[in-house]
Order: C-alpha cells, then sequence, then structure tokens
C-alpha cells in the first residue's frame, strides 16, 4: 500500500477518521478494517495508472504517492457524503489528474530507470561570468 494508517492519522486527524470509519458509531475509534479497505482502493487505483509506465510494486514509494494514496483514501471514506466543492473532492480531483499525467509520461515520479529514487546532495552551485564593473571594461569612467 502506499499509505499507512499513521499517514492518514497525521493529515487528516483521528476524530475526523473515526467519524467516517465508525459508520454504526458503536467502536469508539477508528475502524481499522474499513480504513485498511479504502486504502487498499486508493492503491489499486494508483497501480492502474502506473502499471503502464513503471514495474510494479514500486520498491520506493515516492512521498508525492503517499499524499495521493491518502487523498484518494479519504475521498472513498466520504462516499457519497459530499459535493464537488468539498475539499476531499477537490483533492480527489487533484489526485486523479496527477495519477493521469504521470501514467501518460506528462509527469515523473523522481525515480530512476530501476524505480528507485536518485541520491541527491541538494547542494547550489553559484559561477560568475566574472566582473563587470573594472578598469578594463570602464574605459576611463573608473
Amino acid at each position: 500500500m502506499y499509505c499507512t494508517r499513521d499517514d492518514m492519522v497525521a493529515r487528516f486527524g483521528e476524530e475526523e477518521l473515526t467519524e467516517l470509519t465508525d459508520r454504526d458509531g458503536n467502536a469508539g475509534g477508528i475502524v481499522d478494517s474499513v480504513l485498511d479497505q479504502v486504502m487498499d482502493d486508493a492503491s489499486a487505483t494508483i497501480d492502474g495508472y502506473l502499471g503502464g509506465r513503471y514495474d510494479l510494486p514500486l520498491p520506493v514509494v515516492p512521498r508525492v504517492l503517499t499524499r495521493t494514496a491518502c487523498d484518494l483514501s479519504r475521498y472513498y471514506l466520504y462516499d457519497d457524503q459530499l459535493g464537488d466543492e468539498h475539499q476531499a473532492a477537490k483533492r480527489y480531483a487533484e489526485a486523479i489528474g496527477y495519477l493521469e499525467k504521470v501514467g501518460r509520461g506528462v509527469l515523473q515520479l523522481g525515480l530512476d530507470r530501476n524505480n528507485h529514487q536518485p541520491v541527491t546532495h541538494n547542494t547550489a552551485i553559484m559561477t560568475s561570468a566574472g566582473s563587470v564593473f573594472s578598469r578594463q571594461n570602464g574605459k576611463g569612467f573608473i
């Protein structure tokens, strides 16, 4: 799966997840079987978009897919309870749009040819073309 229970709680809070998973109100907390089902559905949706472009399962899950899986899972939890203006519906639409672009090759996941995240050093390098104002360039003004 692309996200975990902890990912969902960190993003949406235990209270909202309890409301959405404890459908009969008797559990008094998050119902893991309901949450696991929607996370599995979200993972299957993601795999459907990525399967033609990447070898699955991915050895490393990029953070963007964790966020995408959380947004899809939350939307699935709401079921038919919300309109297009709800935040969960907007995030769902954005997630599907992102997955469509990745599936078409317009966007990349940030993985190398072996489906691993490339090692980066995140260092900035600055170069200069030299001094703009100098005695040689000033032609008598300096």
